[in-house]
């Protein structure tokens, strides 16, 4: 990066006053990534002693920048953050993690099956762009989208380079961050063993990208992962609404209050969109034809990304619950219409 373009971007930062303040030491960072989302959330639990970093965002230059402009505003000293948590193994949460422990020495802490997805997905030798494609391709997906899709995929692994090395954590386990204790809980759907992180007594909740507000998470059917993500994922939603928090903290948007509300909402989205695709299946049809019909054929590649495994994880849904057939005997799989009667 030039230092035109780094003044502009410490600028930037500046101006646009990219983090906030909560209760209890809370800091929220609105950390920048090149999708139409704009910024991926990454908080900052103040201790009096050490303080510890959640989902510290995608490695870009420009997210750099804000960490380094942040932290110098808040008067954090580098050596002063202890470990750095993650919710999933997905870019925009996971990028800047290896980045983060080389600058502070910090450790980083995830999910077991979370890292060996990341290690699938980027790491040496990664085995994911192929398998997916190969996934997409039997769905309908065509050759030129899937070349499209593989140069995508490969496109990542300098956003979340270095990889970190990495302690686990899983459900059950308690850790502190300042005066916060928080209780590590699991689900799956949006990312296979997404951690949610639970402060009881001041009835907080980090819940990643599980439940947010105003948009949908996405669900992603993967291969050799959760064999029905969506169910996974509804799982997960009557979890976390059996908490009474007062206060969520998601990984997109901004902190919101009424967790039972939007899981009922998510719910009632999923089931329309079900409704939606059954609709597209009077003939048998392929998921990248239900995908276009669905979703449009306006999308960029790294919005079909999302879209094919969405539309796999539905129909794979309404496969299991015996309201649409699949047939796997040609090249492509197609699902139909299972009529009553």
């Amino acid at each position: 990066m030039t230092d035109q373009r780094q003044d502009d971007a410490h600028q930037h930062a500046k101006d646009k006053r990219v983090w906030d303040t909560y209760d209890h030491g809370i800091v929220r960072v609105k950390v920048p990534v090149p999708f139409p989302l704009k910024w991926v959330n990454g908080y900052i639990l103040i201790g009096e002693n050490a303080c510890t970093i959640i989902d510290p965002g995608l490695h870009t230059g420009n997210a750099e920048i804000v960490w380094q402009t942040v932290l110098r505003e808040l008067q954090i000293e580098p050596g002063k953050i202890e470990k750095v948590v993650l919710t999933h193994h997905h870019p925009d949460h996971y990028g800047m993690a290896g980045w983060m422990q080389e600058l502070t020495g910090c450790e980083v802490c995830m999910s077991r099956e979370g890292h060996e997805l990341a290690l699938r997905m980027w790491g040496e030798g990664e085995t994911m762009t192929e398998a997916l494609c190969g996934l997409f391709a039997r769905h309908g997906l065509t050759e030129d989208k899937q070349r499209e899709m593989r140069e995508h995929m490969r496109g990542f692994i300098p956003l979340v380079s270095p990889q970190p090395s990495v302690r686990y954590l899983a459900e059950g386990d308690v850790w502190q961050a300042g005066r916060l204790r928080f209780r590590t809980e699991t689900v799956s759907g949006h990312a296979y063993r997404h951690l949610v992180f639970i402060e009881e007594e001041k009835r907080l909740m980090f819940c990643g990208d599980h439940v947010l507000p105003r948009i949908t998470p996405n669900i992603s059917f993967l291969p050799d992962e959760d064999p029905d993500p969506l169910d996974s994922f509804l799982q997960g939603l009557e979890k976390l609404s059996r908490h009474d928090a007062a206060l969520v903290f998601p990984g997109h948007r901004d902190p919101f209050t009424d967790l039972r509300g939007r899981a009922s909402a998510l719910r009632q989205h999923h089931e329309e969109r079900l409704e939606a695709m059954m609709k597209r299946l009077d003939e048998p049809s392929t998921a990248y034809e239900v995908c276009r019909a669905v979703f449009g054929d306006e999308l960029s590649i790294h919005q079909l990304r999302f879209a094919m495994s969405e539309t796999i994880a539905h129909l794979v849904y309404l496969h299991r619950r015996g309201k649409v057939g699949m047939d796997e005997t040609g090249k492509l799989i197609r699902f139909v219409r299972v009529r009553a009667g």
